[in-house]
């Protein structure tokens, strides 16, 4: 405890040394972040400054949702690069030539860390939605920010309220309008990919639309499961093929569910030897 405030007082000094007070500008503190600050250092900096930067970000795009969701979307997607760049935490993104053009998707994605959803608003190109845990809409402003984008609550335990929540993300779907989700519904602890729920396949088959994985390398190692310890390095986005869905019926849905999970676990694996992080 001792050595951690110590640190502390070093990065207050650090900071007045090189004139990132609350007058500075960001560029500069961001590269501080990237180079110079040690794990407690760069934890207490991001932490003090990531939720003046959420609230400030939702109080810029919530006048602009009157207009369209998209708005707020987009100065969600600002959100996630300028965080990612506040916690020194580099992104890299592969395989948007999978990317189906013109044609509303489903995004499934591995989940490991807190950072799972920085990189993805930073990571995909284009608007889409997502389907989120209830309990997030129930968090002041940032629930209101999330239902004026358009996202979609999910209420796992409450079946008819899942439905109606499917119900939803059809129409949204029908419109044109991707969808992101999480399948294993929550986050891995060891960064092994655990049992995919079948809604999100469900919702698939049912709007017969394709799935494009996602593998999400890395996350898990800069901001695990359980911890507020930030790491600095690289997340990598890994876009895989679409897996189609035209035709298929619900008796399909195992399958599917295999066909998407053969295709991450194999990402995941192979990500260990292609990428340098």
């Amino acid at each position: 405890m001792g050595s951690s405030l110590a640190e502390i007082a070093d990065t207050v000094k650090m900071i007045k040394e090189k004139g990132l007070t609350a007058s500075g500008n960001f560029p500069r503190l961001f590269a501080f972040q990237r180079k110079e600050l040690p794990p407690m250092l760069r934890t207490t900096v991001f932490w003090a400054l990531f939720l003046p930067l959420t609230v400030l970000v939702i109080l810029a795009g919530l006048p602009a949702s009157l207009l369209s969701p998209d708005y707020l979307h987009n100065c969600g997607r600002f959100w996630g690069r300028a965080a990612l760049r506040l916690a020194g935490t580099r992104l890299q993104v592969c395989g948007q030539e999978y990317l189906p053009l013109k044609q509303a998707v489903i995004y499934m994605a591995n989940h490991q860390s807190q950072f799972d959803i920085l990189a993805l608003f930073a990571g995909i190109p284009g608007q889409f939605r997502w389907l989120a845990k209830a309990e997030l809409f129930r968090i002041p402003l940032f629930g209101l920010a999330m239902r004026r984008s358009g996202y979609i609550p999910v209420n796992r335990g409450n079946r008819r309220e899942a439905m109606q929540s499917m119900t939803a993300a059809a129409r949204r779907i029908a419109s044109g309008t991707s969808v992101v989700v999480f399948p294993e519904g929550t986050r891995s602890e060891n960064g092994r990919l655990l049992p995919l729920k079948k809604g999100g396949f469900l919702l698939a088959i049912h709007s017969q639309v394709p799935i494009v994985p996602i593998a999400i390398h890395n996350s898990g190692r800069l901001l695990p499961k359980g911890s507020r310890i930030l790491r600095r390095g690289k997340i990598q986005i890994e876009i895989l093929p679409a897996i189609p869905t035209t035709g298929l019926r619900s008796a399909a849905s195992e399958e599917l569910t295999m066909q998407v999970r053969q295709a991450l676990e194999s990402a995941l694996a192979r990500g260990t030897d292609r990428f340098v992080f």
